[in-house]
């Protein structure tokens, strides 16, 4: 479908398509995070070690990285709606094998064909929607393809903890099942094809270059904590192999006639600063997830469910602002709503940073609820500014891009906090060591009451974790931070963003 078409589709058209493909988007993002929590039973069930149910993870997200690229290309060879069909399928069919595997060998495979089939989805999606709107109403259909992609990993701990909780593990994956068959119905009943372009070659070597380069950092990405980084030689060998072909991937686009990817499509300003910005909301959106259920969980007490019920007001927060900043993307200047989508996120990162360990529910709820606010105002407004000044014959290339650096984001953010996270408790631990001493009041006093016994191991013993407690929790509030201090450091992209003047009001 060529987006001048898009003024030809009826309004009950377009609104069966956006289900359709909302379904699709929901499905795939979900899947992101639903497995986490189920991650211990899955060890359990199946007797392995936890670095080997880890694949589980690593598996889908690996292959995720390396196919969202060879979206443009199918989708020219194949036309979209046929490989959106193909991509829903094989997604719904090995969620189902994930759901009946027997060992650790055959549920890593199935994940990453889950991941293969997967990759597409997201930008096929968001190509789908623009192309499917008139421009001037781009910012209300990117806040309803975000909010698929903003809630789905925030949505995923929740729903995964309750079906794990309630039935079984491999739910978590059966539940792809009606969502699949429902998205199936849509698009085979109401998205139009798009044109095929048969001549169309493939850069073999320019795919390669850039697969190599994506799954070799993501690797080092995924592997780097456990592995203690460039301590080890696998890490070090994976992030030469990223730098190196990466440098060729670059070398070749520019090089060649027809190269994989488009070097002309970076020439746009607007598109490669929202590809920027869209790699830091990737690494705040999943880097927070991976740190609040542990520090909710392992160091305050709070049960699985509770920490689920007090997560989902992040994504409310979001879904709401989504569809307000959707209304208001052509009513005012976009880069405002991102400064303040930005400010809000800053404000709710250092209201974590407050957090202690007599902290209430409540306050928890109510600082995911306004950075969930803030994540939803920069969301439209920015994956609008992104494409308002990119041609339409570039967005089957561009989206799956856009996507991709977001997954990267979101990798690099999970791994920078649980690096950071590891090292400065242990740094942490070394400081409050320095300070127990009989000098001080507090040691003294519960020596003095019988609560702590020094000349014993227990005593000691006891002592010991709750200084390391205190240092992890103390860990938990330098991330919470340092991210804070990356989304201020953020808004001056903004006065690079160019604004088209038919967009301004």
């Amino acid at each position: 479908m060529d987006a001048p078409e898009a003024t030809a589709l009826s309004g009950r058209q377009r609104g069966l398509i956006t289900l359709s493909v909302m379904l699709a988007t929901i499905m795939q993002a979900i899947d992101t995070t639903i497995a986490n929590v189920a991650l211990p039973h899955m060890q359990g069930s199946m007797g392995v070690f936890q670095d080997q149910i880890a694949w589980v993870l690593t598996s889908y997200v690996l292959a995720a990285a390396i196919f969202i690229p060879l979206t443009g290309f199918l989708a020219a060879r194949l036309g979209r709606r046929r490989l959106f069909l193909i991509c829903v399928v094989g997604f719904t069919l090995a969620s189902m094998l994930c759901g009946a595997a027997q060992d650790i060998y055959q549920i890593v495979l199935f994940r990453f064909v889950q991941g293969v089939f997967g990759a597409p989805l997201v930008p096929l999606s968001q190509a789908v929607m623009l192309d499917t709107y008139p421009r001037e109403k781009h910012g209300s259909a990117m806040a309803m393809w975000g909010m698929g992609v903003m809630l789905g990993p925030v949505i995923g701990p929740t729903l995964g903890g309750w079906l794990t909780e309630y039935y079984s593990w491999r739910w978590v994956f059966y539940i792809n099942l009606p969502i699949g068959i429902f998205t199936v119905i849509g698009l085979m009943s109401f998205l139009p094809e798009t044109a095929v372009d048969k001549h169309r070659r493939f850069d073999y070597l320019g795919f390669f270059l850039l697969a190599i380069s994506v799954g070799a950092m993501q690797m080092m990405l995924d592997r780097g904590e456990s592995l203690d980084w460039f301590n080890s030689l696998e890490v070090v060998i994976e992030a030469i192999i990223a730098a190196v072909f990466f440098y060729l991937f670059v070398v070749h686009i520019y090089t060649n006639e027809r190269p994989f990817i488009d070097p002309s499509i970076f020439k746009d300003r607007n598109f490669v600063v929202g590809m920027s910005f869209m790699f830091l909301i990737g690494i705040i959106l999943l880097a927070v997830l991976a740190l609040l259920p542990p520090l909710m969980q392992g160091l305050l007490g709070y049960p699985v469910l509770t920490v689920g019920n007090l997560l989902a007001p992040r994504g409310a927060g979001t879904m709401i602002s989504m569809l307000i900043a959707g209304r208001l993307v052509t009513k005012m200047d976009p880069r405002i709503m991102v400064c303040a989508g930005l400010l809000l996120v800053a404000h709710s990162l250092w209201e974590m940073t407050q957090f202690s360990d007599q902290v209430s529910g409540k306050f928890i709820l109510v600082s995911g609820f306004v950075q969930g606010i803030g994540l939803g105002l920069i969301f439209v407004p920015l994956s609008t500014l992104t494409f308002a000044t990119l041609g339409a014959q570039w967005r089957i290339e561009a989206t799956p891009l856009y996507n991709l650096v977001r997954n990267l984001g979101s990798s690099v953010g999970v791994s920078m906090a649980v690096t950071l996270l590891a090292q400065n408790t242990q740094a942490n631990h070394g400081a409050f060591v320095e300070y127990l001493s009989t000098n001080r009041i507090g040691l003294q006093q519960a020596i003095d009451l019988g609560r702590i016994d020094i000349e014993s191991v227990r005593g000691l013993s006891l002592i010991n974790l709750e200084v390391y407690r205190q240092s992890q929790f103390l860990a938990y509030l330098q991330d919470f931070r340092l991210m804070m201090w990356m989304t201020l450091a953020a808004i001056p992209l903004l006065l690079v963003l160019r604004v088209p003047e038919e967009a301004v009001p």
